[in-house]
């Protein structure tokens, strides 16, 4: 039984939700529980050809059995909350921190009519900003403080930390990715806390000690939201011939793209401390890998790609993506 935690390793929409989903049906954890800045980010994954989007719920909604907390340090949007809980049959398991912060319409608007913040920056508008500024100030809500969520209301520090100690098997889950963290990132286009490994586990209320893996995600090409600098970005009808044109999960907005990043990944690795990677979406840059289950049966030249991002990061890829579906995954663990 592990504590692993998972984080993005290049500007978000690296595919999180699906390695966080797989996990949740393979290893069956007690506990998942959600860190980062709050319904700004959307984590999509296919199962059975169904389509799943949480903003709120962590990924391992879709194991019944697992219990659903979000972290002190996260922002809670009521109204997606709710929905969530309702279209997945979740009540019952949720349990969000005392401590998480309430985003509130008038936070929305703020977002949404910031010029700096929306036509700048390009935040999503879903109010995480204003809402962590007024943190910052000491004025912002917090979940304790609103009667219609007391039934999700619980200590979520003291819940995960007793079922590590007690051997239980938890996933924490972040959000975003690496680089638009808000100290580590390309600020000032970045989000409005910390995303990195060392930041989800302080939203959790955990020790670093207490963390077994950090495995960190990587597309197989990056992409980013929004503005900020993106080395060696392709033209959106180089992206759209290559396959790689994609669209944000919560704002719809196209994501800009461009090749593998060697040298930011490494930096990510540093700064996050992973001890495993996944790389998802391989079938994409080579489409005969498509649905392959197995590390030995991919293409010499698929198998170069991973042997040279594994090289050139000191770390091994226990999890490659080969498909949508979850289940379309090489899982490299150690008895699998």
């Amino acid at each position: 039984m592990t504590c692993t935690v998972i984080v993005g390793g290049f500007y978000g929409d690296e595919g999180k939700g699906k390695i966080i989903a797989y996990l949740s049906i393979k290893d069956d954890p007690k506990i998942a529980v959600r860190g980062g800045v709050g319904a700004n980010a959307g984590h999509t994954f296919v199962y059975n050809n169904q389509s799943f989007k949480v903003r709120m719920l962590p990924s391992a909604v879709l194991n019944p059995e697992t219990k659903l907390l979000i972290g002190a340090g996260v922002l809670v949007t009521p109204e997606v909350l709710r929905e969530e809980s309702q279209k997945y049959n979740a009540e019952k398991r949720i349990i969000i921190d005392s401590q998480c912060g309430i985003v509130h319409e008038s936070h929305m608007k703020r977002d949404m009519n910031d010029v700096h913040l929306k036509k700048i920056v390009g935040t999503t508008g879903s109010g995480t900003g204003p809402a962590n500024s007024d943190r910052a100030l000491r004025i912002l809500k917090l979940a304790k403080d609103i009667d219609e969520l007391k039934q999700y209301v619980g200590n979520v520090s003291n819940i995960v930390n007793e079922s590590i100690d007690e051997n239980q098997n938890v996933i924490i889950e972040g959000t975003q990715g690496t680089f638009l963290s808000l100290y580590h990132g390309d600020y000032p286009f970045v989000t409005s806390k910390d995303v990195t490994a060392s930041g989800i586990c302080s939203d959790i209320g955990i020790g670093p000690t207490k963390v077994d893996d950090v495995i960190l995600v990587f597309k197989s090409y990056v992409t980013r939201v929004g503005g900020g600098p993106l080395e060696n970005e392709i033209s959106a009808e180089e992206a759209s011939k290559l396959g790689w044109l994609e669209y944000g999960s919560v704002t719809g907005r196209q994501r800009r793209a461009s090749p593998f990043n060697m040298e930011l990944a490494k930096k990510s690795v540093m700064i996050n401390g992973a001890t495993q990677i996944a790389v998802t979406k391989l079938d994409v840059v080579f489409p005969d890998c498509a649905g392959v289950n197995e590390y030995s049966k991919l293409s010499s030249q698929a198998k170069g790609f991973i042997e040279k991002i594994e090289d050139g990061l000191g770390v091994k890829a226990v999890l490659i993506g080969t498909g949508v579906d979850i289940n379309e995954i090489i899982d490299r663990r150690i008895g699998n």
